[in-house]
């Protein structure tokens, strides 16, 4: 059986059923959970262990993360629907990833009149 949400293969066993959908451990989490992108305690966290281990600008990055990252730094600004044709993301996991980018204080939102933009912090 698969993820309704990642498509990942699951036993029956290691499922979890949320309003008809048959998630994985992660996705259900996520389902229950979503990420959160103006969460002062996570941009704390975030920054302060990004400084602890010194790392700056991209590093400690996914791969995943630093495509996003290089892609608006490339574009300016772009809008999230921008981002996910470009990548091929479900919006879900580029709202997960752009909740870590935010925390880490790399890329921001910002509304142009009734537009969001994804900008570089």
């Amino acid at each position: 059986m698969k993820c309704t949400r990642c498509q990942e293969e699951i036993l029956p066993q290691d499922s979890y059923d949320y309003y008809g959908q048959t998630l994985c451990e992660d996705c259900y989490i996520a389902a229950l959970q979503p990420p959160k992108p103006c969460d002062p305690t996570a941009v704390a966290s975030a920054t302060a262990t990004r400084k602890q281990l010194g790392q700056t600008g991209t590093a400690g990055l996914t791969p995943l993360q630093q495509k996003i990252y290089a892609y608006i730094k490339e574009k300016g600004k772009v809008t999230k629907e921008e981002v996910a044709s470009f990548l091929n993301l479900p919006p879900w996991e580029l709202e997960r990833q752009f909740a870590v980018l935010r925390h880490c204080e790399l890329v921001k939102a910002t509304k142009e009149g009734q537009q969001i933009f994804l900008t570089l912090w």
